[in-house]
């Protein structure tokens, strides 16, 4: 094939990112808008810069080197990175190369003033922007210039922070080309930025302006702050006009400088609120080209807009598909679950199926609409009541969506006689012999499952667990499972009121339901303490776990003195709970049964900080601060006016919270019990479809959902491409942050906690467990890199049941996600540990090893000098 070394702008389109590169491309098809004006030029393709590569052997060595180094390590990076760039703008460019550059040069205009820009292949793409990864020159002035910056954007490739960009997104050196754009250069009174979308808040109706005096680069340098308009459905509804003090300008001969702006001028506006409406105009027809969010560079020329490029909004969280025009208001059931990581298909599909209300996918999370129950003011308040005590950020971004003119249409209330959505169960009777019940039919339930799994194979597994999922949902929505789910909660809440009114003492509950019965979550923590009371015995034993690597140890433990002992607690206690682990909602996490060894940290941990006989120890106490608690709470109310009342009245609540609470952790525990028995079936199919050569690897299966594995089964045969996008796809929803509350419109309503009964800097969260607790912040986001000491205050994003284990071994907790009922907040308050959840970007505004204060009964963290 011959190579095109040359291509006019007016001949590219976005099918050509791998000849010139993700900018010329975006150029390229923005020049084919009608309506969209775009300097011409021409882009030098890709076969020249591998023209050019080829002429440099010793490249490859370094290339070499440079996929081996750490992305951390600058300072290699930084070496190795300028040396090709060296080599690179050394290399003298081939005489055929020279005169199609030169003679596309001509057809522009010999000595036309230009920008030359760099485009690599790997560049303004939907999921990475690699925006300001390479260079960009402008006014460039002659052949011989245009010639030697080309050179420069060639070796541009190869900046440090482009070389780290690539690191830390997996993209493989080797794989990325640059081409380079010259365009026509614009000589503009006004440049800036254009977001078709808001880039803070996220919302798709709301466009919004970045204009500065002269070229863009003074904004881009961050030299001047920029005017900014935000333009909604064709009007300025907000706008700031800066004080522009500097511009830059181009220089007559070639270049540009920075140029002070007279004080007359330095406070007008740099567009009218015409102009930024038209603009606004012409970026809404730019997005529906591509057909999404854009991020548009333009220029003000002779009062008409150029457009000097356009790549998508990578950072936007995407939007649920609503399949109407509608207004929806959608709640993260991340924030719910304590799993706000992104998930796989496969995960996303199964708790779909299984969940009891519907739930809408976006950007790998799952999201509820809320919509209907907010419009209907009877279930309106159930809803922000509920929302509320859970996490109160919820609720406030709830009121905010709320507040807005008409975005949530008020419906009628439901007709006479209908229960409101979301209205509460009938009460039960205090009765500890209904969480045996309970927790007995959860058993003999699963039980059944797993025996008639065992001889369920090809798409019979299929249509067998599809009913499967139907007695899921049956167990869950039990009446008796949800009126005891609700008894706990209400009595909670019934102490914590009445108690905080009555005596004034805030969160009361949390010291009555220490040690509170048949909570297997607490249980899970406790029983690991067991786990290392049958291994400190054994140094033979100790000594090899701290080297465990892989996940054969358990077979090998048994040659060692001691480690036969060692072995079976270690088994009893995956039997009983290594359906287990860190984000368990989704079904592709691996549990702690296929995956023992990350226990092991935790348990040598358990060695070292505890003494034998530390957990029934612990337990005890724990029920007998309760009971003093008790005993203390009901003396202190007789001897109020209506004492007798009121303390008869809270000992009947507190003989409740202590039979009931301890259940809400149960159905998360049958849900994941059930959900390991699901995928260990998916897991054998997905064994026969490799040894068949129909999948590469068997946890493939994660990136299909439930159906399209069910379709390949029957098939036999899977497309490998889309696999190979859903895994692109993950990657690029792992960099998302999911918000607490969606809108339709995209915007991420964030709530606020409105409270000014804090020390100034502290940072503010919702009070979830009682007391105050100094020590050593120790932030941890992978359970496997715990290394605790007693007495230290775990800080990590959030904390599912699997992480119990390590609450009996730290004296306080910080989650920046959580609420009043969820399973961190529930284990702390059972184990006694003073904890505050919901706070916002805890984890980096805390650092490792810093000392914190944690005010666990007034919701805050003070960070210690």
């Amino acid at each position: 094939m011959t190579e095109q070394y040359v291509l006019d702008l007016q001949e590219v389109d976005e099918k050509q990112v791998a000849v010139v590169g993700g900018k010329g491309a975006h150029l390229g098809e923005l020049s084919r808008i009608e309506g969209i004006r775009v300097p011409g030029g021409f882009c030098v393709t890709t076969d020249a810069f591998r023209r050019i590569m080829a002429q440099a052997p010793s490249i490859e060595d370094r290339l070499d080197q440079l996929s081996r180094l750490d992305p951390d390590d600058r300072e290699a990076i930084g070496t190795l990175s300028a040396e090709i760039r060296r080599t690179i703008e050394g290399i003298a460019v081939p005489r055929d190369l020279v005169a199609a550059i030169t003679g596309a040069l001509a057809r522009l205009g010999e000595e036309t003033a230009c920008a030359v820009r760099s485009s690599a292949t790997a560049e303004d793409l939907p999921t990475a922007s690699f925006a300001g990864q390479q260079d960009t020159y402008l006014n460039v002035v002659g052949p011989t210039a245009i010639l030697q910056h080309v050179s420069r954007c060639w070796a541009s490739l190869f900046t440090e922070r482009a070389v780290t960009y690539r690191r830390r997104n997996g993209i493989d050196h080797r794989t990325v080309h640059m081409a380079v754009v010259v365009q026509r250069m614009a000589f503009p009174q006004a440049s800036g930025i254009l977001f078709t979308a808001d880039p803070v808040t996220g919302n798709r109706k709301v466009a919004t302006v970045d204009a500065g005096f002269g070229l863009g680069e003074a904004l881009v340098s961050g030299l001047v702050n920029p005017d900014v308009f935000k333009v909604r459905h064709g009007e300025v509804v907000a706008k700031t006009i800066a004080a522009k003090q500097r511009a830059v300008h181009a220089l007559p001969a070639g270049g540009t400088r920075e140029v002070a702006i007279a004080s007359r001028r330095q406070e007008e506006p740099a567009l009218t609120d015409a102009q930024a409406v038209h603009l606004v105009r012409l970026g809404r027809r730019i997005e529906a080209h591509f057909g999404r969010p854009q991020d548009i560079e333009w220029c003000l020329v002779d009062d008409d807009f150029q457009i000097v490029q356009s790549r998508p909004i990578t950072t936007l969280y995407p939007v649920p598909e609503a399949g109407d025009q509608k207004n929806h208001v959608y709640v993260s059931v991340g924030h719910q679950q304590m799993m706000t990581d992104a998930m796989k298909p496969l995960g996303l599909s199964m708790w779909q199926l299984t969940a009891m209300v519907a739930m809408h996918e976006a950007g790998g999370r799952l999201f509820v609409d809320v919509t209907r129950r907010l419009a209907s003011p009877a279930s309106r308040a159930g809803l922000l009541d509920l929302m509320g005590r859970g996490d109160p950020l919820v609720r406030d971004a709830l009121e905010t969506v709320l507040d807005r003119d008409d975005f949530v249409p008020s419906l009628p209330d439901e007709a006479p006689g209908e229960p409101p959505a979301g209205g509460r169960p009938a009460p039960i009777e205090t009765d500890p012999a209904i969480v045996a019940e309970l927790i007995e039919r959860s058993r003999v339930s699963i039980a059944a499952l797993e025996r008639d799994i065992r001889t369920k194979t090809g798409p019979a597994l299929f249509d067998f667990l599809l009913d499967a999922f139907e007695e899921h949902k049956r167990v869950l929505s039990d009446p008796l499972n949800i009126q005891t789910i609700m008894a706990g909660m209400e009595a909670t809440w019934w102490l914590n009121d009445r108690l905080k009114e009555w005596l004034g003492e805030k969160n009361a509950a949390d010291t009555l339901t220490l040690s509170a019965p048949d909570n297997v979550t607490s249980e899970m923590g406790l029983a690991l303490l067991d786990v290392a009371d049958a291994i400190r015995p054994h140094p033979e034993v100790l000594a090899f776990l701290e080297g465990v690597e892989d996940e054969g140890f358990l077979d090998e433990l048994a040659k060692l003195a001691g480690g036969t002992e060692a072995r079976d607690a270690i088994e009893a206690y995956l039997d009983r709970y290594g359906m287990r682990c860190v984000g368990e909602i989704d079904i592709s996490r691996p549990r702690w049964r296929e995956r023992p060894s990350t226990l092991v940290p935790v348990i040598l941990d358990n060695v070292r900080n505890f003494e034998p006989g530390a957990a029934a120890r612990r337990f005890e106490q724990g029920r007998q601060k309760a009971r003093q608690k008790e005993q203390d709470v009901l003396s202190r109310l007789r001897a109020l006016p209506d004492g007798a009342r009121k303390a008869d009245g809270t000992k009947r609540m507190i003989d409740r919270v202590r039979t009931f609470i301890g259940y809400r952790e149960y159905p998360k525990y049958g849900i994941v019990s059930r959900y390991f028995v699901y995928k260990q079936a998916l897991m054998g199919e997905a064994e026969r479809l490799v040894r068949a050569g129909v999948l590469r690897a068997k946890e493939d299966i994660f990136y299909l959902t439930f159906q399209e594995l069910h379709d390949v089964v029957r098939s036999n045969r899977v497309d490998d491409r889309l696999v190979q996008q859903r895994k692109e796809a993950f990657r690029s929803c792992q960099a998302l942050t999911p918000p607490r509350v969606l809108s339709s419109d995209g915007e991420a309503v964030t709530g606020a906690y409105r409270r000014d009964d804090v020390p100034v800097g502290a940072l503010i969260g919702l009070p979830v467990s009682a007391g105050t607790i100094e020590g050593r912040a120790r932030v941890i986001l992978d359970m496997a890199d715990a290394d605790l000491e007693a007495g230290d205050i775990l800080v990590t994003t959030f904390t599912d049941p699997s992480w119990s284990p390590l609450f009996v071994a730290v004296a306080g907790l910080v989650t920046e996600v959580g609420g009043l009922m969820t399973h961190g907040a529930v284990i702390a308050r059972e184990y006694g540990l003073p904890a505050v959840v919901g706070v916002e970007q805890a984890t980096r505004r805390i650092r490792d090893g810093q000392r914190i204060r944690v005010h666990g009964t007034d919701g805050y963290i003070e960070i210690l000098p």
